[in-house]
């Protein structure tokens, strides 16, 4: 508590005396200082209900790296099984239109479980541009799987960390060092060697499948970049970012194949497909 004293002289005269007293007064006055208040809680972050922020760092490290690679290797080993198919090469679109419904119903699945509610921060805008892009960089990779074989591809997915910094310095202003330009070089050449390390592995390139992965790796470079600058100036979340750009890109993607006349087609393989499965 802080007190603060406050003197002054009051001033009286008396007729009788003709003399002067002086009164001298002490304020207390509390300005409360101030207990601290109640701490914000540490927000828990889950992974399949467990609460990796609580692990230890290394353990948080190696468990959600691990999660990375595996998920990432089934995700391409589905997806070009998916592409044998006979048939199937014309429909990488509406493969993607598949997936952003499953995102977007897994993405507001959690928000619900959660309790952290739909309500956004970010700007509607913002999500168009980011829901834009994401259709471009699944989309186009999707679509490229029905021209060029696995070894390619990888040629090219190896090299995205090199337009994601060029597109983080003309976009967000970061700077790089030396090493780092170097490491990320080296990187890229690495994972395409390892890819090629067989020599009875070779890339089949086709004009239209480079076309679409370039496409592809130039919609990486901005989004990543896009998705980081928003999250950070509005402190928004990693499910709403998913909900809101995922279920904007269905319905752009709903609307382009509304308009190529594509949907009903590839809707009709699709159930075609499913029905040979169980009857085999």
């Amino acid at each position: 508590m802080l007190m603060i004293c406050m003197s002054h002289d009051i001033y009286s005269k008396r007729p009788a005396q003709g003399r002067r007293m002086s009164l001298r007064e002490s304020v207390s006055v509390n300005l409360g200082e101030g207990e601290p208040g109640p701490q914000p809680s540490k927000k828990v972050v889950r992974f399949f209900g467990l609460p990796v922020s609580e692990f230890p760092i290394p353990l948080q490290l190696t468990l959600l790296t691990s999660f990375v690679f595996v998920f990432y290797l089934m995700y391409g080993y589905v997806l070009e099984l998916i592409f044998t198919l006979d048939g199937m090469q014309p429909y990488g679109w509406y493969l993607t239109l598949v997936q952003f419904a499953y995102y977007t119903l897994f993405a507001l699945i959690q928000l619900l479980l959660s309790g952290e509610g739909i309500s956004r921060k970010i700007p509607l805008r913002t999500y168009a541009v980011i829901a834009f892009l994401t259709v471009g960089t699944m989309g186009f990779s999707n679509s490229s799987v029905g021209y060029l074989n696995y070894p390619t591809q990888v040629i090219f997915k190896s090299c995205k960390l090199i337009p994601v910094m060029i597109g983080s310095v003309l976009i967000l202003g970061k700077r790089y060092s030396f090493a780092e330009v170097l490491a990320c070089i080296c990187m890229s050449v690495g994972l395409i060697w390892f890819t090629l390390a067989d020599s009875t592995v070779q890339p089949t390139f086709s004009i239209t499948g480079v076309v679409l992965v370039s496409l592809a790796l130039l919609c990486d470079a901005v989004i990543g970049n896009v998705q980081e600058g928003a999250i950070k100036k509005y402190s928004e979340g990693a499910t709403h970012v998913v909900l809101y750009s995922y279920s904007i890109g269905f319905f752009i993607i709903l609307a382009g194949l509304v308009m190529t006349n594509q949907l009903l087609s590839a809707a009709s393989f699709a159930a075609q497909v499913k029905c040979n499965s169980w009857l085999s």
